[in-house]
């Protein structure tokens, strides 16, 4: 297995309270969004700096997630962590297969055309619900859709390059 090393992976924003016992609101961006209470200990930016903070217990609620983190057991505590992001260390990020990546891995990659044209470079991703899309912005920012083997022909992270099947002018 491969070391990842590197910034912390943001997976979710904590966005509010939840009852009185010290529980919290989060926003997840993993897929499913209950993936993030797989992860233990997370890191939270807290007082200006990532701080590594155990996970008590968590679960979905409604269309989000709630839990609750050791030393923040109740309210008016843990309201000092809203807004806060939360992340984990690139290493604890499971092994992933061939021809799948993770976006934090994509973003920084130049993107060039299969004819060589370069397109600019690779600044977020976003789901539509039928595609995943890349931003990327060069001499202005284009939104090219994330198919294999379709539109993308080939990713190499070691290169930084993602190479498309993309008109220029589009």
């Amino acid at each position: 297995m491969a070391e990842r090393q590197g910034e912390p992976v943001v997976l979710g924003r904590i966005n509010g309270l939840f009852g009185v016992r010290g529980w919290l609101k989060v926003f997840s961006h993993t897929e499913p969004r209950d993936n993030i209470l797989k992860y233990n200990p997370l890191l939270v930016f807290y007082q200006g700096h990532w701080q590594q903070i155990k996970l008590l217990n968590g679960r979905p609620q409604g269309k989000g997630i709630v839990l609750q983190f050791e030393g923040f057991d109740d309210r008016d505590h843990a309201a000092t962590l809203i807004g806060s992001n939360i992340a984990i260390n690139p290493e604890q990020l499971p092994e992933l297969g061939s021809d799948e990546y993770y976006w934090t891995d994509m973003v920084g990659c130049k993107v060039v055309g299969v004819d060589g044209y370069e397109l600019g470079e690779l600044k977020s991703l976003f789901e539509t619900g039928s595609n995943d899309v890349m931003v990327v912005k060069g001499e202005r920012e284009r939104l090219i859709p994330f198919l294999q083997p379709d539109v993308v022909k080939r990713v190499d992270l070691s290169e930084r390059l993602i190479e498309v099947d993309w008109d220029p002018e589009f």
